[in-house]
């Protein structure tokens, strides 16, 4: 199975059809959101194209099975207007043999994961920064922000295959950070 995974597109319809082109060059069989999809929240400046009906009328008409959990910056009122739950805090999401803990990174995350019995994988977007680290008992994986990215970071998504995670820049496709599962 091969997992598309975006974080914090924040309403900005320019970074969101972007993602919506990268989708159709990687075919992933699933989406799987880490919050924050409409609104820009307080902290952060309005981004490129932010137009919050636009966002929503792509994602309410994705094909693909979406998986979603809720943003610092989601509220009641975008689930009113999205076509898939994004009220959840977080889900277990497994592929083949591995299973990742998903959340926006709000409630649970790097400085505070939930607790993994024998290590385990905690999946986060929230600071707008990609990281893949190791630490004891888990593993941290963000894929950063597809539409407001901190850090001098590149517009970015992530695919989680078999093969393992790979993070992508959003503008060209092109692959910038890789881990390997063994």
């Amino acid at each position: 199975m091969k997992y598309l995974i975006a974080s914090d597109l924040h309403g900005s319809a320019k970074y969101c059809r972007q993602l919506f082109q990268r989708i159709q060059a990687e075919q992933p069989d699933a989406l799987l959101l880490l919050g924050d999809e409409l609104y820009h929240g307080p902290r952060n400046d309005l981004p490129e194209e932010y137009n919050t009906k636009q966002v929503t009328a792509l994602l309410n008409e994705c094909t693909l099975p979406i998986t979603a959990v809720r943003g610092n910056c989601d509220a009641e009122v975008d689930q009113m207007v999205l076509t898939f739950p994004i009220m959840a805090d977080s889900c277990v999401v497994k592929n083949g043999s591995v299973e990742v803990f998903a959340t926006h990174g709000h409630l649970f995350g790097e400085e505070n994961p939930p607790a993994f019995n024998g290590g385990g994988i905690l999946l986060c977007g929230h600071t707008h920064v990609p990281a893949c680290r190791q630490h004891e008992g888990f593993l941290y994986l963000n894929p950063g922000s597809v539409s407001i990215p901190k850090e001098n970071s590149p517009h970015s998504y992530m695919i989680w295959d078999e093969t393992g995670f790979t993070w992508k820049d959003v503008s060209t496709g092109e692959a910038y950070l890789s881990h390997p599962l063994v």
